[in-house]
């Protein structure tokens, strides 16, 4: 059997949504609010404008997580950080 794994590939990328996450160590909370994204171009835009603004900051991290909510990202990326302060605490309810 034989899948046509790009028409696979954009059925799931279209069901998902992009969270830009830009996180400060040092305060150890979140930079900025999450931005959400449903388009993907737009979201790695963003990602790569966030990247170059923040590259000379150590401190800051900046993820890009596709996921079908931001209740997933904040179960399933909570320890995505060091540990300097929890993920789940610090995303909006919803």
């Amino acid at each position: 059997m034989r899948f046509n794994t790009e028409a696979i590939r954009e059925s799931t990328m279209t069901e998902l949504s992009q969270f830009l996450i830009v996180f400060d160590h040092q305060q150890g909370a979140l930079h900025q609010e999450v931005a959400v994204f449903t388009d993907v171009a737009d979201a790695l835009r963003a990602y790569d404008a966030a990247e170059r603004h923040f590259a000379k900051q150590e401190h800051i991290e900046v993820v890009l997580n596709g996921s079908d909510s931001l209740d997933t990202v904040r179960r399933t990326h909570a320890n995505e950080f060091d540990g300097t302060a929890t993920l789940e605490r610090l995303l909006p309810a919803g």
